[in-house]
């Protein structure tokens, strides 16, 4: 069965985040200073094949830990979902 995932990687909350905290400092410039405390990340898709929804969240988790995410720096959270639920 196909699954397609979604996969959000940010820095840990105690790090810096150079390019979050430039993006914050300048949102007041162009008028947009209700937003605030901007964390930049990296958003990553990817089509799974496997036999059950358990199967397919296993294998993303095992590709962030071993290879997508830093986890001394990073931290990633993941949605699979299946081609119906993706049309919706």
């Amino acid at each position: 069965m196909l699954f397609h995932a979604a996969i959000d990687i940010l820095p840990l909350p105690a790090l810096l985040d150079p390019q979050g905290k430039a993006v914050t400092n300048n949102l007041p410039n162009i008028g947009l200073e209700q937003l605030t405390n901007v964390r930049i990340g990296k958003h990553i898709t990817m089509d799974i094949e496997a036999g059950s929804r358990e199967e397919a969240e296993r294998l993303v988790g095992e590709a962030c830990e071993k290879l997508l995410a830093n986890p001394i720096m990073e931290r990633f959270e993941f949605r699979v979902f299946t081609a119906e639920e993706a049309a919706i």
